[in-house]
Parts: structure tokens; C-alpha cells; sequence
């Protein structure tokens, strides 16, 4: 098995671990089809059905704004630039910013998170090889997501929704315990993947 490599820059030291009231953190895991969302506890879905174009992106950003209209913190899963050339990135991309947008707009802050340092914080790496040294699949490696999360937080996700939940799940738990608030115990060979996150450099405000 080789090591995983993190390719952003090193993010601000985190916050200090507080006795206050906990933060509500969402976690988003947008697509055009299925989007996944995860709150501490609990994970729901967005499904766009036969809506097509503009429509489904107001669809989509409406609907995921009754999720987070009231967070104090918000996590993104961002693009998977290896897949740059796969049909409806323009449109992805058109989503990922028009709820950066909406949220900035609210002065809720966010961070964005790469697929693999969710992979990593929730497996402890990016990468997977078998025992004969052949690289997992995509679909091996977020069963392996699926079956980290469901041990560490008691969040069995089945369906065919399990891998959008999940991974909602895993970035909503990383924002989690950066913000002083871990969900569950995390070995550092995971949690190194919160030092790749470009979080933000000013305070993040709890309501009480």
C-alpha cells in the first residue's frame, strides 16, 4: 500500500476545544443527481428527478438552503479535478458556486474540502490497493468510506443514496472536529487530512 499525499496548502491551526454550545454544521455533498447532507446524527438526500438545466440548480440550492439557512459552519465536498472532463462539470461547477455564493451571502462560513482528504480523514488514506497490489476502484474505496463511518459514528447509511450520505457525513464530522467539537475518536493518520483544508481565518461564531 503507498502513502497518501496532500497536495493543498497548510491550513490555519484549529480552534481550541471548548466547553460552549456545540455548532450546528452541515455537510454537503452536491451533485446534479443525488445530493447527500448530514447534520450530527442524521443524513438526508436531494434528488433532482427529470429536472434539467437552470431549473435544477434553483431546485438544488433552494433545497439545501433549508438545510443550512440556520448553521453556524458549513462543509463542502469540492471537485474531483481528475474528473475534469466528465460531462456536466460546467453545471457542477455552476452549483458548488452558487451555494458558496448564497452562503457568503448569509455570512455563513464554509470551508471546501477535496474528495480525498475526506478519504483520508475517514480511511486514513487517498489511495487503496488490494492484497495483489491492484488499485481499488472508486466504488471500493467509498464502501470502505461507508464502512469507517458507519463503525466510528454509528451511522449505517444502505441504499442507493448510502455513498452521498456518507460522504456528507465524513465531511460535516472533519468541519466537526476542527471546530473543537470531534464526533468520535480519530487516529492522526487520519486526521492529518484537516491540515490540507483551506478553512477560514476569522473566528467562527457559535449562537448560543
Amino acid at each position: 500500500m503507498t502513502a497518501s499525499t496532500l497536495f493543498e496548502p497548510e491550513a490555519p491551526a484549529a480552534p481550541t476545544p471548548t466547553a460552549g454550545p456545540r455548532p450546528l454544521v452541515i455537510g454537503l455533498d452536491m451533485a446534479l443527481g443525488t445530493s447527500g447532507i448530514a447534520g450530527p446524527g442524521w443524513t438526508d438526500t436531494i434528488r433532482t428527478g427529470n429536472l434539467r438545466g437552470e431549473e435544477r440548480l434553483r431546485f438544488i440550492t433552494d433545497t439545501a438552503t433549508s438545510f443550512y439557512r440556520n448553521a453556524d459552519f458549513v462543509a463542502i465536498e469540492g471537485a474531483a479535478f481528475s474528473h475534469a472532463k466528465q460531462i456536466g462539470h460546467d453545471e457542477m461547477s455552476g452549483l458548488r458556486w452558487m451555494i458558496r455564493c448564497d452562503l457568503w451571502s448569509r455570512g455563513i462560513p464554509f470551508a471546501v474540502i477535496t474528495p480525498d482528504s475526506r478519504t483520508i480523514y475517514a480511511t486514513g488514506k487517498a489511495r487503496w490497493k488490494d492484497e495483489q497490489g491492484r488499485k481499488l476502484t472508486p466504488k471500493q474505496v467509498k464502501g470502505m468510506v461507508r464502512d469507517e463511518t458507519a463503525a466510528r459514528y454509528g451511522i449505517s447509511l444502505t441504499g442507493t443514496t448510502r455513498y452521498d450520505e456518507t460522504d456528507a457525513y465524513v465531511l460535516m464530522a472533519m468541519a466537526m472536529d476542527w471546530l473543537g467539537h470531534s464526533l468520535a475518536e480519530v487516529p492522526k493518520t487520519h486526521a492529518r487530512a484537516l491540515k490540507g483544508v483551506p478553512w477560514p481565518t476569522e473566528p467562527v461564531a457559535v449562537a448560543a
